[in-house]
């Protein structure tokens, strides 16, 4: 008999969760399976450790509490969005209807994919300071639950009209130190930010064993949005106000900031070291 967790999240997204007890109870009635639902907040090293799989009902930062959990005891991850972005299941290519994300966990293939290790964090897609940290930390999560992902383009719009620089002083790569003023600053593991209309690299792959590195300079409201209309149509390159570079390590000197790990706000009070583990969890995918 396969044992599979469900670990839901009531308040992600637009709260579509709470629908999913049902779907997921009809859609395995009368397999050899054996459901144990829970919260977000009820995981466990024990139920985790007697599952044979763990599906996610909820967002990005619903699997993100679930992966440590998954890498310890290797077990895979399914994932059935209904979160406000849902950015790592549309890298995966799950549907959104969550009958047809079930059969991604029951026929889809496993993919073991890197995670970013950010102090004692764990990351799947991005983290992200300055004006990334902005949209998604100061954005109300009444304006998600009723907008979804529009409420984050509307707040990305009136961000982007008061923009902020700030000195970052990086190590990367072991010994390679750059000082740079900059307005954003964004670790990749999955570049993408609009399903995967938009991304900060579309050559951002979640099994490479490297992240994406993106460091936007400008300050001036026109040049940004010139910027993002680069990144858009994918003719984006290192220049005087944006810089793009690939490693598998970076050190953030730091004494305190407000920043996001896969969409949820973190407050940091030290040094920021961030490193991929590479192949470290198994999920469904869908290609």
């Amino acid at each position: 008999m396969k044992k599979i967790l469900v670990v839901e999240n009531i308040n992600a997204g637009k709260k579509n969760a709470v629908s999913a007890d049902k779907i997921i109870e009809e859609f395995y009635l009368g397999k050899d399976v054996e459901l144990n639902i829970v919260g977000i907040e009820d995981i466990s090293e024990d139920n985790v450790k007697n599952s044979d799989v763990i599906i996610t009902v909820g967002g990005d930062g619903t699997v993100n509490k679930v992966v440590p959990f998954a890498m310890k005891f290797d077990k895979p991850i399914g994932v059935i969005p209904c979160g406000t972005a849902n950015l790592l299941s549309a890298k995966l290519k799950i549907p959104t209807d969550f009958k047809k994300a079930l059969q991604v966990i029951e026929n889809g293939q496993k993919l073991k994919i890197d995670v970013l290790k950010v102090n004692d964090n764990y990351s799947v897609l991005r983290t992200g300071f300055g004006y990334d940290a902005d949209i998604i930390c100061k954005t109300p999560q009444s304006l998600k639950n009723k907008f979804g992902y529009f409420s984050y383009f509307v707040a990305g719009v009136l961000f982007a009209l008061r923009l902020k620089q700030q000195v970052y002083h990086l190590t990367y790569d072991n010994d390679k130190k750059l000082s740079v003023l900059a307005t954003c600053l964004i670790i990749a593991n999955a570049g993408n930010m609009y399903k995967n209309v938009v991304s900060i690299s579309k050559n951002c792959r979640l099994d490479d064993g490297k992240f994406d590195v993106f460091i936007l300079k400008v300050k001036n409201h026109i040049l940004f949005f010139i910027e993002f209309l680069q990144i858009i149509f994918d003719k984006k390159s290192s220049n005087s106000k944006a810089m793009y570079f690939q490693t598998k390590n970076i050190s953030i000197k730091n004494d305190y900031c407000v920043c996001h790990i896969d969409g949820e706000k973190q407050k940091i009070r030290d040094n920021i070291k961030i490193e991929t583990i590479p192949c470290a969890v198994y999920v469904f995918s869908n290609f």
